[in-house]
């Protein structure tokens, strides 16, 4: 699969870079950022995943996170894709900001019209891996997920469905529980229909209730004054209860700190250092 590179800057003695591919999973162009560390010159290297949040490109991660100086010094190749597919002329995709382009909210629709290309579930857990194994110096054996918000969200659902393909998770503010908050009501209801039976597979709090894979040690950073957190739409205390319930170990950190709209890159870029850390515990990084 040809890529096409849009992008290319050195920082911290690796480089920063953005591809543009022809998706087959998604059937439109997608776009993704990679940071290669200064390791990555002279062998293999574990591999971490970001999920960006709502109304988020490529982009926000690379550009406001401010995690390349630790990836550098861990020596983790970091990708950052889209969070959804583009430009694929559906009536309605562009219509809201939580629906839609910027909002493919990690699941295989099964519903017309997203059906077709919004199968950003696949496309992170198969056609991206496969893309960036194949075209960089990876150790597919050592891969890792992170996310924020919806990619918190994407995160934890890879993470509890793929028992053993990561081996460490972690997550900013996810959406823990979807199918008891709106966010979540109305995206899984519009790509997945009505049947709320199908919603579960895709909602970390139920998919926790039946895991059975190898331990998975959870950090989340959840910012104590985040709007959306007093609106009901991250409900961790629900996947709290069920991960305890489980004897799945989860490191829960209530901050001093917003995070949604313009502030979030900030909470994130004060606590990437940690999460970077985290992972490359688990990567052997």
């Amino acid at each position: 699969m040809a890529l096409k590179q849009v992008s290319s800057n050195k920082c911290f003695e690796g480089f920063q870079k953005v591809f543009e591919h022809d998706s087959a999973e998604l059937k439109c162009k997608m776009k993704f950022g990679i940071y290669l560390p200064p390791k990555a010159e002279t062998g293999k290297c574990p591999v971490l995943y970001w999920l960006s949040g709502l109304t988020c490109t490529e982009q926000n991660f690379i550009t406001k996170a401010g995690f390349q100086q630790a990836a550098a010094e861990h020596g983790l190749i970091v990708v950052a894709p889209d969070t959804s597919p583009r430009g694929c002329n559906i009536d309605g995709e562009d219509e809201s900001w939580d629906f839609g382009t910027g909002a493919g909210f990690y699941v295989d629709a099964t519903e017309d019209p997203w059906k077709t290309n919004y199968r950003m579930y696949s496309y992170i857990k198969d056609e991206l891996p496969k893309l960036i194994n194949a075209n960089f110096p990876t150790d597919p054996e050592r891969v890792s997920i992170f996310g924020h918000s919806m990619g918190g969200h994407g995160a934890l659902i890879l993470a509890l469905k793929n028992p053993g393909k990561y081996k460490s998770v972690s997550a900013f503010a996810p959406i823990c529980n979807p199918i008891q908050c709106q966010w979540g009501k109305k995206a899984l209801g519009g790509y997945l229909g009505p049947e709320t039976k199908k919603w579960e597979a895709y909602d970390a709090t139920q998919l926790v209730k039946s895991y059975s894979g190898p331990r998975l040690d959870i950090l989340i950073d959840q910012g104590k004054d985040d709007q959306f957190l007093s609106a009901g739409q991250l409900l961790p205390d629900n996947f709290i209860a069920a991960c305890t319930e489980q004897k799945i170990p989860v490191v829960f950190r209530l901050q001093q700190a917003s995070c949604f709209c313009n502030p979030s890159y900030f909470f994130i870029a004060t606590f990437i250092s940690d999460h970077i850390k985290h992972h490359a515990k688990y990567l052997n990084a």
